[in-house]
């Protein structure tokens, strides 16, 4: 997709030969005039840490990468589930038919989830996912993980929670909140960013190289 970038996290080194690829994908509302994407915005420094703990968690065998979204927001003729699935097409021409993580905050949470569905992808991880009441997707066979802060204003848990309702009828989707978190995830950023490494390096690793 024209304007979709790939940042490859360089933490602790680019893998060589990877076992697997993680995409981490970023939030961000769509703001009158200002439509592009800015690798400085906030909401897409918010996910270079949960990127560079997922790197040192795979030890080199993950090749991880953050997408940079085409515009911001969520579109009606685009959204950054057409950004996630741009960027699986890139991954999976540089580095061949590996399986794929994907993790996102906010936007990005949902756009993993409802991308999650895509074939060759074996692990989701939304943070504080903003979710439609009527999201769905089939994740059959994947490992879902949803991590919600319970003092979240802007994507409110309740609504998350009836959309993982929906999504365990065909997938098992594990819940975790972490009390006192906001929707930054300035409060106990830790636990989100460890909590994602964690269930990324699970699925998509063999245990000895954990």
């Amino acid at each position: 997709m024209s304007g979709t970038r790939l940042v490859p996290t360089l933490a602790p080194r680019p893998p060589r030969a990877p076992a697997a690829a993680v995409l981490v994908l970023h939030g961000g509302d769509a703001r009158p005039g200002d439509p592009l994407v800015s690798p400085w915005q906030l909401s897409v420094l918010r996910m270079v840490p949960v990127a560079a703990r997922t790197a040192r968690a795979g030890r080199g065998r993950l090749a991880v990468h953050r997408v940079l979204n085409a515009t911001r927001g969520w579109g009606t003729d685009r959204t950054p589930v057409d950004d996630a699935r741009w960027a699986m097409a890139r991954v999976r021409e540089r580095y061949g038919d590996l399986p794929i993580g994907l993790v996102g905050h906010s936007l990005g949470g949902r756009a993993a989830l409802l991308a999650g569905q895509e074939p060759g992808v074996a692990a989701v991880v939304a943070l504080n996912p903003w979710l439609h009441p009527t999201d769905d997707a089939d994740l059959a066979g994947r490992r879902v993980l949803v991590v919600h802060g319970t003092e979240d204003r802007v994507a409110p848990p309740e609504r998350a929670r009836t959309v993982v309702q929906r999504l365990r009828r065909r997938a098992d989707v594990e819940w975790l909140e972490v009390p006192g978190a906001g929707h930054a995830m300035l409060r106990h950023a830790a636990v989100f960013e460890r909590a994602a490494a964690d269930a990324l390096t699970a699925a998509l690793l063999p245990p000895d190289v954990r």
